[in-house]
């Protein structure tokens, strides 16, 4: 590596040592050895906080009360975002603290190699800080809801971490899949993102000697890696049954979510007799469609997020304010 020091840009600060300072790159910038979004594919909604929104507002205890009393004794279907995380030390994709930022698209994943090699290197680096994340207040809270105040019928969550399974949720939908795993594109074989992550330390022991200190420094993504530069070196392996394109088992942006898991999701909405919508934004379509099919079956919507939603016009009853705060104050 390089001897000559770097800092984050924007921070002022230094790396963790003048010999990796290659890697890293600003958190509002595209790596400059990567290919630009797929000609064609999908225009993206920029990560980052919402052009003019207002943020901190909290409903009152009446309001928190009043939404409640709509949601007792329902059956409930949950569906949540990336503000459920912040608890756990995982950023968001549009809170008020949320880093703009483009993400890759599946087409661009599949299409380039640069591409993968540019994402496996970030995903190397934030896998350490990711995998270490335990559920925070939000999870267990949300967990101890029901069978009172209300049954939940389903956690569906937007969140790729495990953490509502971890802290006991059940059933949990993983609607756009979990980041502790890795399917081949070619063969469609599920493996085990901690195996393939030693895989790609011992490809590339360079940034393996300097991982603690990139891990510690570089900034961390809602969806588990970090932002690293310099990434065209960085080797990764395939399928190890097929060669095949090996991909995190998660939904990218271009792509859609498992159609059986979606089913699935559906159907617990169709069970419930509410939908009550969790530290999201519903920027997307697979989330927003469920407030949708929930106000075509006549069902109460009770939307709670710090922030403004995409769904706000569709909402029985809008909360606002921390997570934690209210489902604290309906558990008690």
């Amino acid at each position: 590596m390089s001897s000559h020091p770097s800092s984050r840009a924007g921070t002022g600060r230094a790396g963790p040592a003048a010999d990796v300072g290659r890697w890293f790159s600003t958190a509002t910038s595209r790596a400059p050895d990567a290919p630009g979004p797929t000609r064609g594919g999908p225009r993206l909604p920029a990560w980052g906080p919402m052009e003019g929104a207002h943020y901190g507002h909290r409903s009152s205890p009446e309001e928190n009360d009043a939404a409640l009393a709509l949601l007792r004794d329902r059956p409930v279907a949950v569906l949540t975002g990336a503000g459920m995380s912040t608890g756990s030390g995982l950023p968001d994709y549009r809170g008020r603290d949320a880093v703009p930022r483009s993400p890759m698209t599946f087409q661009e994943f599949i299409g380039h190699d640069l591409a993968r090699r540019r994402y496996w290197a970030r995903s190397t680096v934030g896998w350490e800080q990711f995998r270490s994340a335990r559920p925070g207040p939000a999870h267990h809270l949300l967990a101890a809801l029901t069978p009172e105040p209300f049954p939940i019928t389903a956690v569906i969550t937007q969140n790729v971490d495990g953490l509502h399974a971890a802290a006991g949720s059940e059933p949990v939908i993983d609607l756009h899949g979990r980041l502790d795993r890795v399917r081949c594109q070619q063969c469609g074989a599920l493996s085990s993102r901690a195996a393939l992550h030693q895989r790609m330390l011992m490809m590339n022991p360079e940034l393996a000697q300097h991982l603690p200190a990139l891990s510690a420094d570089a900034a961390q993504a809602p969806d588990g890696d970090a932002e690293v530069d310099r990434t065209s070196s960085f080797r990764y392996p395939p399928c190890a049954l097929c060669g095949g394109i090996l991909k995190p088992d998660v939904v990218f942006f271009g792509e859609s979510a498992r159609r059986e898991v979606v089913a699935a999701a559906f159907a617990a909405l169709e069970a419930a007799e509410a939908l009550l919508v969790l530290g999201s934004s519903l920027t997307v379509q697979s989330g927003l469609r469920f407030v949708r099919a929930a106000g075509r079956q006549g069902k109460p919507v009770v939307i709670l997020n710090d922030g403004p939603t995409r769904a706000d016009p569709d909402a029985t009853v809008r909360l606002h304010g921390r997570l934690e705060e209210v489902l604290e104050h309906w558990v008690q």
